[in-house]
């Protein structure tokens, strides 16, 4: 049976230098004051000279580069362990078109570079990346749109339609990564469309399920039947999300009821119940179970126990972001899983709102920085007792 409890091969990629800077980061990343305070003067730095200091802690531990040929050192490491690699161009808030062209030139090239290298198993992309936020609320919210507005839209689809065609043409999985519910019902469309034309024979198209919402198993069990009645494959990412107290505030802000569930258990539930949903269906799914909680990876695995799935059947993979929880990743590949880490790249400046937002994710989420402090701390205490 997998155990997460390894720290000797969960850390056996980190030098000592690397272990230390981890235990540091997350020491920092679990004070909110700490990570609130970040979160506004990063930028100043940025701005007045301390790229290095930013690039050498927080950027190195969570992105693998500031471009795409400087992840090859990353995607060669974790290869070496069995684990791939998703590369994702994490650049967000765009306004411009000449903005939302480039991303999805970057977003093709990552696929053209997956194509010839197996140790990339998916791509990603987010359609914030290709399309304006209030754009894409104001399709979600079944709005008037405006002519302009129309062609506007139409070259959104046109992006994504090109992407996920590159994706098909050459065999390659593509993750479509969900954001904010206000924008979410506009993403969910387009991932529909693009799956009912290019998952006729395997996933190659997946979206992004974000359980922490109330009404997501529900859907996901939506584009199942929606699937089979219209004989296509449906490509699912199970996440829990992580846009938990921005959702929240809007929720209050705007007097609406938060699609966020009332609890972290009911998110557990809810998540467990979608992996099930998955491994019952996989004669037409892909899944990727995105999660850096031990008690859901160690569910998925008696699933595909229960019902005499390979642990290297390549319809299924645990996925967890780059930096974090490498007692998952790593334990579970020395079992013969299939697992990939979420390698973010970009330009220092451009990625620094991806890091905030994980640092924030990590102050909010009860327990995760903490075991993760747990983990490094035992490991520099059983590498102490070798010398």
């Amino acid at each position: 049976m997998v155990s997460f409890d390894n720290t000797e091969n969960a850390f056996k990629a980190k030098s000592n230098s690397d272990l230390n800077r981890s235990y540091w980061l997350f020491k920092m990343v679990g004070n909110p004051t700490v990570v609130n305070f970040g979160a506004k003067v990063a930028p100043i730095g940025l701005a007045i000279g301390f790229k290095g200091l930013i690039k050498n802690t927080i950027f190195k531990q969570f992105v693998g580069g500031e471009n795409i040929n400087e992840c090859d050192k990353t995607i060669a490491e974790l290869g070496k362990y069995n684990i791939g690699t998703i590369l994702d161009y994490s650049v967000e808030g765009k306004e411009s078109e000449t903005d939302f062209d480039a991303c999805c030139k970057e977003t093709i090239e990552t696929i053209h570079k997956a194509k010839n290298d197996n140790l990339i198993p998916f791509c990603v992309f987010k359609v914030t990346g290709l399309a304006r936020f209030d754009l894409l609320e104001k399709v979600s919210a079944n709005a008037k749109l405006t002519d302009t507005e129309k062609t506007e839209y139409d070259k959104v689809k046109q992006r994504v339609y090109l992407i996920c065609k590159e994706a098909s043409d050459a065999n390659q999985p593509l993750f479509i990564d969900a954001e904010e519910s206000w924008i979410q019902p506009a993403i969910d469309s387009l991932a529909d469309e693009n799956m009912a034309k290019f998952n006729k024979e395997k996933a190659i198209v997946y979206n992004t399920f974000q359980l922490y919402r109330k009404d997501r198993l529900t859907f996901l069990k939506q584009t199942i039947a929606r699937a089979k009645a219209n004989g296509f494959k449906v490509g699912a990412k199970l996440v829990r999300g992580a846009y938990m107290e921005k959702e929240r505030a809007r929720a209050i802000e705007k007097n609406y009821p938060s699609p966020i569930q009332e609890t972290k258990e009911d998110s557990d539930i809810d998540y467990n119940l979608a992996l099930e949903e998955c491994v019952k269906n996989l004669d037409m799914m892909g899944l990727c179970a995105g999660t850096h909680n031990e008690k859901s990876s160690l569910y998925l695995v008696e699933l595909m126990h229960k019902y005499a799935i390979s642990s290297s059947d390549k319809r299924i993979y645990f996925s967890q972001l780059l930096g974090m929880s490498d007692h998952i990743s790593y334990n579970l590949t020395l079992s013969n899983y299939n697992v990939a880490k979420y390698v973010p790249y970009g330009p220092v400046k451009e990625v620094l709102p991806y890091l905030m937002r994980r640092a924030q994710e990590n102050t909010s989420v009860k327990g995760q920085t903490g075991r993760e402090l747990s983990l490094i701390i035992k490991e520099k205490e059983r590498r102490s007792k070798l010398k």
